[in-house]
């Protein structure tokens, strides 16, 4: 059975080039960049040419650029530093983040003793943004604001510019996890004063385990990793080569196919609405991922009108693989956070949430067997509650 795969939120798959592009480097180049012979020397230009088409990219220096394993380890070290070596007292950060994010910013202050103070959404899960002003206005602490870019579950857009420049404008320092957007949409961090931000590589056809965070030269972050002084001292270990290469290969391939990827997905994913809107009678979707301008184009969040928390199995069962979140929660047996924040409690009684998250391989025949699939397990659960009334 041919497997039709729609969780490219939680992770895509390589890219030919990308895969070529690894391989060359494990048989070719594989002399430790820290070396000082023409091996090692050939593999560090290969990771400062990637590093230099990362900061082109997002219109930064390229020492700004710290290769790393994945977000979550860039989001860790950013969170973490800002507590322990640059005096942060205070966190603003939301119950909308992911969970590196969410669990490091509990542990700092499990450890640390710092004031953490969320900012709710509403059902469809904006912030007030105002409130966060008036926070930020309200406290002379030292303070750190962590909010994502792109929401993983429901791809709510936040307006990094306008956060950033509030933050700036009252001295706090701005981090968001921009894993999810990183290579999917234009990013100027020339024009965006924000502090930090985080990327995986595996989110846009890249390898896993190689990432990167941005950290602005002025903010004097310092590294949790010791040992050496690879990454400007951010990051200790031996680099990554082929990965950081395969990064580079994935954003290049990305940046290049920009324009002609996302009017692809974006065609796929108003498809997707459309043909689930007219064959499920009584789907909604979750925040605001049916909408084109405040959304990331990538990611759909669809509310089924019945309760099956067996949906991602019996859909795996017809070959379609899908989350009903973020992978990272899909082991539950409770909803996601974000789920709980969005929902009422009938919702969340009451229905079903699926994440259907695309790519530029994602197919029109591929969304309809996905349709095809859901029609029959609500039709399923209709013939089930007909019989439990006749009884």
């Amino acid at each position: 059975m041919d497997k039709i795969y729609l969780d490219n939120a939680a992770t895509t798959p390589l890219a030919e080039e990308v895969i070529d592009a690894m391989v060359n480097v494990m048989k070719v180049n594989y002399g430790n960049p820290s070396s000082t012979h023409s091996l090692g020397q050939e593999a560090k230009i290969l990771i400062e040419n990637v590093r230099r088409e990362v900061a082109d990219y997002l219109h930064v220096s390229p020492s700004e650029i710290i290769f790393t394993s994945c977000g979550t380890e860039s989001n860790n070290m950013i969170i973490k530093s800002c507590i322990n070596h640059l005096g942060v007292e205070r966190i603003i950060t939301s119950p909308m983040e992911h969970k590196c994010v969410a669990e490091t910013v509990l542990d700092m202050k499990k450890r640390k003793g710092i004031e953490v103070v969320y900012l709710r959404p509403d059902h469809k899960g904006d912030f007030n943004i105002n409130e966060l002003e008036e926070l930020l206005k309200a406290s002379e602490k030292k303070t750190l604001v962590s909010l994502i870019h792109a929401n993983n579950e429901i791809g709510n857009l936040l307006d990094i510019k306008k956060v950033a420049k509030i933050c700036k404008e009252n001295g706090a320092l701005f981090h968001s996890d921009t894993v999810q957007s990183m290579a999917h949409m234009e990013l100027d961090f020339s024009e965006i004063p924000l502090d930090f931000a985080s990327c995986s590589a595996h989110k846009f056809h890249g390898p896993k385990g190689s990432g990167f965070a941005f950290v602005r030269k002025s903010s004097g972050l310092k590294g949790i990793i010791t040992g050496g002084p690879q990454e400007r001292a951010l990051r200790a270990g031996t680099e990554n080569v082929c990965g950081i290469v395969g990064l580079g290969k994935a954003l290049e391939l990305s940046l290049k196919n920009m324009t002609e990827y996302a009017t692809h997905i974006k065609a796929i994913k108003n498809y997707t609405v459309e043909r689930l809107s007219a064959e499920i009678e009584g789907v909604k979707f979750n925040g605001r991922s049916a909408e084109d301008d405040k959304s990331l184009y990538t990611v759909l969040s669809v509310l089924l009108p019945f309760k099956d928390p067996m949906i991602g199995l019996k859909l795996d069962m017809k070959g379609i693989a899908i989350s009903q979140g973020s992978a990272c929660s899909s082991g539950a047996s409770k909803p996601s956070m974000v789920m709980m924040m969005i929902l009422d409690e009938e919702e969340m009684q009451d229905s079903t949430p699926l994440r259907v998250s695309f790519s530029h391989l994602t197919t029109r025949e591929e969304i309809d067997s996905l349709v095809t699939a859901l029609k029959e397990i609500a039709a399923s659960f209709k013939i089930e509650n007909t019989n439990v009334s006749h009884r």
